[in-house]
């Protein structure tokens, strides 16, 4: 995992997603190397450096042209992008003109989750996964009712991350903002665990 501080930021732009929860979602998703990804709101493209260390081909959507413009930074930073697609538009939009995808990642909505996720339902393949992450208590119920209305399975997890902290009489634990990783797929049993 690419540590936290090596990221560029904006203070415009959301990100990145936390190194652990990075983790955990590279984790849920169980990526293979010939996979296709689509990364939704990519913000400072956490998900997206990280994919495309591990898959055939990454797509990083964000309808923010700044969120596009520091992901770039990113990954030449990082020496990654050769199998990036930057895409400035709209994440609905920018689905239908895609391919079959493997893992779809949504991290930012716009407050069009369940459209965003049955666009890109419409586009997974047989053993596609769509992974969402939140903030948000409405952002987590949207997706898991979006998920039993597409026939998906859905699990979810909350997830609580504290850092130490050093002060002087030793270390102090720092909490990260909780987050809600969901998912959904075609093939439940890859997502199980």
């Amino acid at each position: 995992m690419i540590p936290d501080e090596e990221f560029i930021k904006d203070d415009r732009v959301p990100g990145p997603t936390k190194e652990e929860i990075r983790c955990l979602v590279l984790c849920k998703a169980d990526p293979m190397g010939d996979e296709i990804v689509a990364d939704v709101g990519c913000g400072t493209g956490g998900f997206t450096l990280e994919f495309a260390k591990k898959v055939h081909r990454v797509y990083a959507i964000d309808r923010d042209p700044q969120a596009i413009k520091i992901t770039r930074e990113n990954l030449i930073n990082h020496g990654l992008g050769e199998n990036v697609k930057l895409i400035n538009e709209d994440a609905e939009k920018a689905l239908k003109r895609l391919g079959d995808l493997d893992i779809i990642i949504i991290g930012g909505s716009g407050g069009r989750l369940s459209k965003i996720i049955e666009v890109g339902a419409s586009k997974l393949t047989s053993h596609g996964r769509i992974i969402v992450t939140s903030i948000l208590l409405e952002t987590k119920l949207e997706a898991v009712q979006t998920f039993k209305r597409l026939g998906f399975k859905p699990g979810i997890i909350d997830v609580n991350i504290a850092r130490g902290h050093p002060i002087k009489r030793g270390t102090m634990m720092l909490a990260n903002n909780p987050i809600s990783i969901i998912w959904g797929g075609l093939n439940e049993d890859k997502l199980e665990g």
